[in-house]
Parts: structure tokens; sequence; C-alpha cells
């Protein structure tokens, strides 16, 4: 009878055990472990924050605050007949991508397309434009001189100036609101002593969006995004077919870089510039698009040899996805790293990309899991998290972060170390930036670039040239109170309500905004004491950022969100990141290279300069400190 009932005991807990494990494996257990996870990591979250914690527990963390984020900061602005018509015909939209980004999801072709709108990380409810005086108070223009201005510049002593202008050559492929409305402006207030050119201070509004439609009465304004969305490498091959059509040679697979169109030989050659590009466009950017295109052309060469049967097509279309893939690898585990200088993001970040079983493990074994957890996003399952893909007015806004661009610039000889020129920005911008390029070889440029710091994103670290920047079109613009009159513009929530909405903890004094006393006392007069009236990008540059941070912890959340998005949504980067889309040649290339080891292929004359540095984002050895 013992035996029997200690049978049935046994037998009973098993039983009892096994009903357990398969309730905690339904749906609707996981749902709600899942639940109780994510509200278990704000409260957290808001309460300590994460910075606070052990990096496992840190990690913990972040990941539950990710999944609250897409479950509730991912916003369609989309509505019936947004996007309508037939998709345009393209030879290869299954393995290729396509010039404006259309068919990236095959099931909805005109996800992710250049010409449809920006999304939201916040509630649409919560994007209307302020009315008239509110959206002029304070004005743009006194926020810019009493919060922004640089008196002293204060460095982002950890990275380089490469920093600041991969940033912008990112920006470039991400997005763009398209040319602005020169027969309409908004007028801006000016103080009585200000001495602006024109009073008030006009600044251009920004094209309305043609796609919309009755269905559309009633709801905040939206806006087209000019750029395809995607991590597809669209600053070199554009976002129409006209332009892809203008920039490939039509031989091997080869792009254009030189004057006049010419494959010149000389690695001081320059991409050539389209009539848009001069808007915007400085040194920095002719680096990385002259480095870009010579890696395409590269890549090219090397896929005619492994597969010399390939056509132009065939090679054009790998080289640009396997440069595409380059590009975002870099952005992912070196300049991310490099910005965001924290134990936990120096993880997160490789993660992203490998997996928390590491580069090497991927490399050697593949893919151990179909998590992106385990095994990275490259190559696991596209997700779009329930909201078709675009990239948003909140993430423009944050990428505000002109601070990381230095008034005046020093170029020296990497091979002797002596000064070559001393220059204002206005000096290598617009059409003064081939002047540079034409006189200063291309490796001495890279090089200058390498030991010069950007600007720390804060308070008064605003490039006074960017205050008062002349255009190649002749128009005069402060581009600080531009940055922040386009935030109120587009209907971004002011930084406090930003916050709340990001589920942060609230900020309600402005003792809790910064612990400057200086700016907090000059943010108090300039918003008339009203800590809710303080402008998202003011707000931004006041808070102290977590250590290692190059810009604030409130900017990080969206960074949280987005930076995985553009991975998970794109199939190029998830099921089809396999050798038979991408070639075998194609896939070790990505695994094989590096920011260093992509300007090494092309400048080798660097690697002094780059010897011991570990991230090409930080600091290189000057003349006389090389080894």
């Amino acid at each position: 009878m013992k035996v029997l009932k200690a049978t049935g005991i046994l037998a009973g807990g098993a039983l009892a055990a096994f009903a357990a494990i398969k309730v905690l494996r339904s749906p609707r257990c996981k749902r709600r472990l899942a639940e109780i996870y994510n509200r278990t990591s704000v409260a957290i979250d808001q309460g300590v924050g994460w910075p606070a914690l052990p990096v496992p527990a840190a990690l913990g963390v972040l990941a539950g605050v990710r999944n609250t984020l897409r479950e509730t900061n991912l916003v369609d602005t989309n509505t019936p007949g947004a996007a309508t018509g037939t998709p345009p015909v393209y030879p290869n939209v299954v393995t290729a991508r396509t010039p404006d980004g259309t068919f990236n999801d095959l099931k909805c072709p005109f996800m992710g397309s250049a010409g449809t709108r920006f999304g939201r990380n916040v509630p649409l409810n919560e994007t209307w434009q302020e009315k008239q005086p509110d959206l002029m108070t304070p004005s743009p223009r006194v926020v810019s001189l009493e919060l922004m201005t640089r008196n002293e510049f204060t460095p982002a002593t950890t990275l380089n100036l490469l920093a600041a202008a991969w940033l912008q050559f990112q920006i470039r492929d991400w997005f763009s609101h398209g040319k602005s409305i020169k027969e309409d402006s908004w007028q801006v207030p000016l103080a009585p002593n200000d001495t602006w050119h024109e009073d008030p201070m006009r600044i251009l509004r920004t094209a309305p969006d043609p796609t919309r439609t009755a269905a559309d009465d009633g709801t905040p304004l939206t806006y087209i995004n000019t750029e395809t969305p995607w991590w597809d490498g669209s600053q070199l091959y554009g976002s129409t077919p006209d332009y892809q059509a203008k920039v490939r040679t039509g031989v091997d697979g080869k792009i254009y870089i030189g004057k006049d169109h010419l494959v010149h030989p000389d690695p001081n050659a320059l991409v050539q510039l389209q009539s848009f590009a001069l808007v915007g466009w400085w040194v920095g950017l002719e680096l990385f698009y002259t480095l870009f295109t010579l890696e395409h052309n590269a890549i090219c060469d090397r896929l005619k040899q492994e597969y010399p049967e390939w056509g132009d097509n065939d090679l054009f279309e790998h080289a640009r996805l396997i440069n595409g893939a380059i590009i975002a690898k870099i952005h992912t585990v070196e300049w991310t790293t490099a910005i965001l200088g924290h134990p936990v993001l120096q993880i997160a970040m490789r993660a992203n990309w490998w997996g928390l079983a590491g580069e090497r493990i991927k490399n050697l074994f593949g893919r151990l899991s179909g998590s992106e957890l385990v095994s990275g996003i490259p190559g696991s399952e596209t997700d779009h998290f329930g909201v078709p893909y675009s990239l948003t007015e909140e993430f423009v806004a944050v990428y505000r972060m002109h601070p990381l661009i230095p008034d005046d610039i020093t170029f020296w000889s990497r091979e002797t170390g002596e000064v070559l020129q001393k220059l204002n920005f206005q000096k290598i911008a617009g059409n003064d930036a081939q002047n540079i390029c034409d006189n200063i070889h291309i490796e001495d440029l890279f090089y200058s670039f390498g030991l010069m710091n950007p600007g720390a994103v804060v308070l008064h670290n605003y490039p006074k040239a960017l205050q008062h920047f002349e255009r190649p079109d002749g128009i005069l613009m402060d581009i600080a109170a531009h940055d922040i009159m386009r935030c109120r513009e587009l209907g971004v929530p002011r930084y406090t309500r930003f916050r709340e909405l990001l589920h942060l903890r609230p900020v309600t004094t402005f003792e809790e905004l910064t612990d400057n006393p200086e700016w907090r006392e000059e943010i108090r007069r300039v918003y008339n004491n009203d800590i809710d009236k303080v402008d998202l990008i003011v707000g931004l540059f006041a808070e102290k950022p977590p250590k290692g941070f190059g810009f604030s912890d409130t900017a990080f959340r969206i960074f949280v969100l987005m930076a995985s998005r553009r991975l998970n949504s794109d199939r190029f980067f998830t099921t089809d990141f396999t050798e038979d889309v991408y070639s075998k040649v194609g896939m070790d290339w990505i695994a094989d290279s590096t920011l260093s080891t992509v300007l090494l292929r092309h400048f080798p004359s660097l690697a002094p300069a780059l010897n011991g540095v570990n991230n090409a984002f930080a600091p290189w050895k000057a003349k006389g400190a090389q080894t």
C-alpha cells in the first residue's frame, strides 16, 4: 500500500508538473509573463534608472523597455489612399534592392519606399501642431541665441570628427523632408537687440504631404520622406531609378567616382555632386562618399573575379547589397559603441548584430538559434511588430546633433605632422568643399578627421558657423533656430511630454532637468518658468547623460526602439541575409569588414595612425605618437 501510495503521489506530482509546464507554454501564459516582465522593467527603469544597475540586470531591463516601446511607440500615419497605385516594374525584386525601396516587403511593395510617410513614435493625438502664439513661444531665434550659442568649444574627447561626418552620411541615406517651400515661410520674431539681417526671421516651411486625402481630414499633419528609409545605401545609389542610372557606369557593376562622371584612377578623385547635394555638403561627407564608392567598386572587382559569368547588373546588385550591409554593420557595432561608450551598450549593440553568442561563435558556426537575442538580428525572421515600417518624425528630431560640428578645422600632414591649413567650418562646406579636396590629399583629410574631436552634444556648444550659415543658393540660415522650429512644425512633443510618452520618469522641475545651475536659470528665464514649454532639443542637450554616453538618455529611447527596427523589418538583413542572396564572397566580405579595414583597403598609408586603435571612430595616433 505504501508503494502504491508513493507511486500515486509521484504520478500526481508528475501530472501537476506536466500541467504547469503546459500552462506556462501556452500563448496566453507567455503573453501574461511577458507583460509582467515588461511592466516590471519599465518600473525599475523609472525608479532607479537602468544605468545604476549591474550590467546583466541593466541588459534585462533595457530588453523589457524595448519590448514596451515596440508595443506602444510604433505608430502608423497612413490612411486609406496614402500609398496607392501600381508598383513600379523592376527586373529583379526578389533578390535585389530596388532604386526606390519598393518590394522590400513583397506582400506590401510600397512599405518603406521613397515618397511614403514618416511614422511616429508617439500617439497621433499627441502630434498636433501648436497654434499661434504658442507655436512661437519662446521665439526659436531667442532659444538659439540664449541657450545654444557656443562661447567656448566643448569637445567630445572619446570621439574623432569622423563620428560627426559618419552621422550625416547616414542621415542622407535614411530621411529627407524634401525641398522647403520658398514661397511660404514661418515668421520668427526677433529680440530687440538681434542683429539678424531681416526682421522677422524667415524659416522656410516643410513641403506638404501630397498623399493626403479626405480620409486624413481631422487628423494631424503628415509629411513625406523623399528618401528610402531602408538601410540601403541610398545616399550613394539614390532613391529614384533616374538617379541610380546616372551614378552607374554600365561596366562591371561599378559606379562613378570623379568629376564629369569619369572613373578616375586617382583616389583623390571625388564623387560627383548632384545639384541637390550641395545643401548641407562639407568635406566630411566628401570623405565617406568617396570611401564607399571606392568600396563598391572594389567589391565589384572581387565578385567578377569569383563569378566571371556575372554581367553588369548582377555585379551592381550584389555589390550594393554588400556595401549597404557593411555600412549598417559599422554603424551598429562601431559608431554606436563609440558614441554610447557604456558597458551595457557595448554588449547590447554587438548583440544586435551577432547575438549574445558573440561574433566569434556566429562567424564559426552561423546561427545557433532563431532568436535575435542569441544569434543577432541579421539572418533572423523579419518582424514589423504589427506596424508598417517607416522612419519617424521623432527619430529625425533626436538626430539633430549639430553640436558635433566644430567651428574651426585644422588639417595636418600624415607624413610630417605639420599643419597644412586652419579654416572656419564655412570654408569647408558647400562649394568650398571641393576646393579643399582638390588641394589636400584625401589621406591627409582622413588623418586630420581622425585626430580632431567633434563637439559634445550639450547646451552652449552649437557652432556659430551654423547659426549664420550661408547655403550654396545664398539663403542665410540659423540652423539652431531651424532645428527648434522644425520640431514644433512637425508636431514633435516638447521635452517633458516626450519623456512621459516614452515611459521615462517624469521631469516636473528645472532642478530635475539639469544639474548645471547656470543652464537651469537660463532655461527657466527663456521659458518663463514653464518647464512644460521646454523644447525637446533643449531638454536633450541639458540632460546629464549616462556615463560614457555622447547624447542623452531620453534620445537613447528612440534609438533603443528604432536602431533594431531598421534591421528587423528589412528582409535583406533578416530572412534574405544569406549566401543565396549575397553570395558566399559577399557574406565573407561583410564578416571581415570594419571601418578600419575599409579605410586601409583603399588608403594603406593610414596604417600608422590606426595602429592600436580599436575603434576607428576613436581618436587616432598623431604623427610622433605612432609606434
